[in-house]
């Protein structure tokens, strides 16, 4: 049962019934997650084959280090989850969304048509490179979340 405000924004499409079904979940989750009561959910995306979770400031740590959460949260959408902060500058964003990777450096590219791309370099050594698919999966988070154009690529 929802309120007349918070039922406005479901009418409006401000906020999607994924993202009120990711809250319920998260409700029902903070006896056993304590830290969940100070979390704010921003907003809930899915984009690449992910479960994008949007937080607020901060929360992003929280939530990742219980590892088990983010799991159980994938266990009942049958997706990956991601957790993004809200209201971080480009390059922690980038950061966050490619976590498991050493990011060499990141360069925006102007191109002749006005637009921007931004070219984020990770380091290639050893097994710990993203598989073409996972790669592109992210790139499509980034469009969606950040509407920013990603061009991925590896040093050696």
């Amino acid at each position: 049962m929802l309120c007349n405000k918070c039922k406005a924004k479901v009418d409006s499409g401000e906020v999607s019934d994924q993202y009120i079904e990711v809250a319920k979940l998260l409700l029902g989750m903070e006896n056993q997650y304590q830290f969940l009561q100070k979390v704010r959910l921003d907003n809930v995306l899915e984009a690449g084959g992910f479960l994008v979770l949007v937080v607020g400031k901060g929360n992003a740590a929280k939530i990742n280090a219980d590892p088990k959460l983010t799991r159980d949260l994938g266990d009942q959408f049958n997706k990956r989850v991601l957790v993004i902060e809200s209201g971080v500058k480009d390059r922690q964003f980038l950061e966050d969304l490619f976590a498991s990777q050493h990011i060499v450096t990141i360069n925006i590219i102007w191109l002749p048509d006005g637009s921007t791309e931004t070219r984020v370099v990770l380091q290639g050594r050893g097994n710990r490179r993203l598989s073409k698919k996972r790669l592109q999966a992210l790139v499509n988070v980034a469009k969606t979340v950040r509407n920013m154009d990603l061009r991925v690529e590896y040093a050696y």
